[in-house]
């Protein structure tokens, strides 16, 4: 039941990006909030897959449709959440089948899938809307509930519920092809971000290869900043950090470091 290998498959070394489509009314409306984002791109960084984009759309048929079109060109990995379950609302397999010109089928696998898991008489009508796919596409297994998500090449289908989503998703990334995995390390100074904004630039320019962020925290009346490298490449971050410590120190202060890249400097292994 692993998903397939996709038409132009990543290659391993280079960029791997992917985005991510939350569906479902209840998460626009704010009944219900997303906690699979905070997963999938946790786990995607583990594999070296950058995740680029988010989007949150509604149970619309016409938008789900539109916005994997745009997407699936774009990416080398599409992950949907939500719109899989037995109810009338649940068109997420619709939508991907008219996305790619595929018939909407009862799959064989997850009819069977789900005929050893319910006692016998209780496969409801309601129930086999979820052995519903895309003519053609793999499943993805689904241990917690059984009811499986599915792959169309490049676009994975998952539940929206975080238990069976995450599920969902221990199934399937072993058959995802990663480049680098993005590193960070963070360091805290207890100043705000208008006094280190010169000197945060001046170590982006001279460090175009690593991702530098700045972001302001307000503890216990205490203002300071954050600020965080990400780079693919250790070396890189243990310049950056080396320059980023040197700016701090021209400042007159230290930063603490959250994590020590491992090549620390002597204020790193100080913090």
């Amino acid at each position: 039941m692993s998903p397939k290998a996709a038409p132009g498959e990543p290659k391993a070394g280079r960029a791997v990006t992917a985005c991510l489509l939350i569906i479902g009314n209840e998460i626009l409306s704010g009944r219900t909030q997303d906690k699979n984002l905070a997963y999938i791109g946790q786990g995607l960084n583990e594999l070296g897959v950058r995740l680029m984009e988010v989007r949150v759309i509604p149970d619309v048929e016409t938008v789900i449709i539109d916005t994997l079109n745009q997407v699936r060109g774009r990416f080398d990995y599409v992950f949907t959440t939500g719109g899989i379950g037995p109810t009338h609302d649940d068109i997420t397999a619709d939508c991907v089948a008219k996305a790619f010109g595929l018939p909407l089928i009862v799959n064989p696998e997850a009819r069977a899938i789900l005929e050893a898991h319910y006692p016998p008489g209780q496969l409801t009508e309601a129930r086999l809307r979820m052995a519903r796919t895309p003519e053609g596409a793999s499943l993805i297994e689904n241990p917690v509930s059984k009811a499986p998500g599915f792959r169309v090449e490049n676009v994975f289908v998952m539940a929206g519920i975080p238990a069976v989503m995450q599920a969902m998703f221990n199934s399937l990334k072993h058959s995802l092809v990663g480049g680098k995995p993005l590193r960070s390390r963070t360091v805290k100074v207890e100043l705000g971000e208008s006094f280190v904004s010169d000197g945060l630039a001046a170590v982006q320019d001279s460090h175009p290869d690593v991702e530098i962020g700045s972001y302001p925290f307000n503890r216990d009346g205490v203002f300071g900043t954050r600020l965080v490298l990400r780079s693919t490449e250790e070396s890189e971050l243990a310049a950056a950090a080396a320059a980023l410590d040197a700016m701090l120190l021209s400042l007159g202060v230290e930063g603490v470091w959250e994590e020590a890249p491992g090549n620390a400097s002597a204020s790193q292994q100080r913090a």
